[in-house]
Parts: structure tokens; C-alpha cells; sequence
């Protein structure tokens, strides 16, 4: 019973079974590609991490069908490029 509530409330998030399935393919494909996660778990399971990032409303479909991070979901360090050394203190800085 509990897992048919979770899958429903996951079906009812994204707006319907056809765009969780397009959600899930596309997202697990860019994870797949070396994309990082935007969640922390303790598994490598593709699977958990997109349905993790679902239900922490991390991603979703945008209007032409692909894959859309919320502003959210961005970590300030995203894209800071750094050495062997770590980022500079002017990367962190605010």
C-alpha cells in the first residue's frame, strides 16, 4: 500500500506516467554521461538518485520536453573549475 501512495504522489509530481518515464530515461542517460547528482544517497543506483531528485523537486520536465534543474538545485560551486589544490578562496567567497 505504501509503495503504491509513493508511486501515485511520483506520477501526480511530474504530471502524468509518460513524462516521469521521459524524466527518469533522459536524467538517468545524463547521469550515465558523468552528470553529478543533485542529491546525496549512499548508492550508485541511477534509479534512486533521479527518483531522489524528483521528490526533493530538483528537476522536471521543461515546456519542449528535456531535463531542467531548478535554481534550487544548483550548488553554489557548480561549475567553479579548480586545481589538484581545491577552489581558490575567491570561488567560495560570497
Amino acid at each position: 500500500m505504501l509503495e503504491e501512495f509513493k508511486e501515485e504522489e511520483i506520477v501526480n509530481k511530474v504530471g502524468g506516467r509518460f513524462k516521469l518515464s521521459a524524466l527518469i530515461q533522459k536524467r538517468i542517460v545524463a547521469l550515465n554521461r558523468g552528470a553529478r547528482p543533485l542529491v546525496e544517497l549512499q548508492t550508485k543506483n541511477h534509479m534512486e538518485v533521479v527518483v531522489q531528485e524528483i521528490m526533493e523537486d530538483k528537476i522536471y520536465l521543461d515546456q519542449s520536453g528535456e531535463v531542467a534543474i531548478t535554481e534550487e538545485a544548483v550548488s553554489p560551486l557548480e561549475g567553479v573549475e579548480y586545481d589538484d589544490a581545491g577552489p581558490s578562496l575567491e570561488d567560495l567567497a560570497p
